[in-house]
């Protein structure tokens, strides 16, 4: 099992970027995909969650300008962050689950930094 994500950066507070995150090792249309976040002394949270059949869920600090979407053809979920906020820096991991715990396998994370 493997995850690549892709596409941080910095962004200033009301940007935009979008993620995404290329998985591979397992039957990737059978899972439900999520995007977690990690912030420096935090616990990694999940943040938005997309379900094999394409529902979506989200924390209550990014619903509304967040948007996560999948491309079962290429094993890959995005992650579309709008209106940005300082305290959405962290990095940004995905992982697959199938409604229980995901993977033990994380990728790297690719890092989301919010300031002027």
């Amino acid at each position: 099992v493997q995850f690549v994500e892709s596409g941080g950066g910095l962004v200033q507070p009301g940007g935009s970027l979008r993620l995404s995150c290329e998985a591979s090792g397992f039957i990737f249309s059978y899972y439900h995909i999520g995007w977690y976040r990690q912030a420096p002394g935090n616990q990694r949270e999940l943040v938005a969650q997309i379900t094999r059949v394409s529902s979506t869920k989200y924390a209550d600090s990014v619903k509304g300008r967040f948007t996560i979407s999948r491309d079962n053809a290429i094993n890959t979920v995005f992650l579309q962050m709008d209106r940005l906020k300082p305290e959405d820096t962290a990095v940004y991991y995905c992982n697959a689950d199938l409604g229980s715990s995901p993977f033990d396998a994380w990728g790297q994370g690719t890092q989301v930094t919010v300031s002027s």
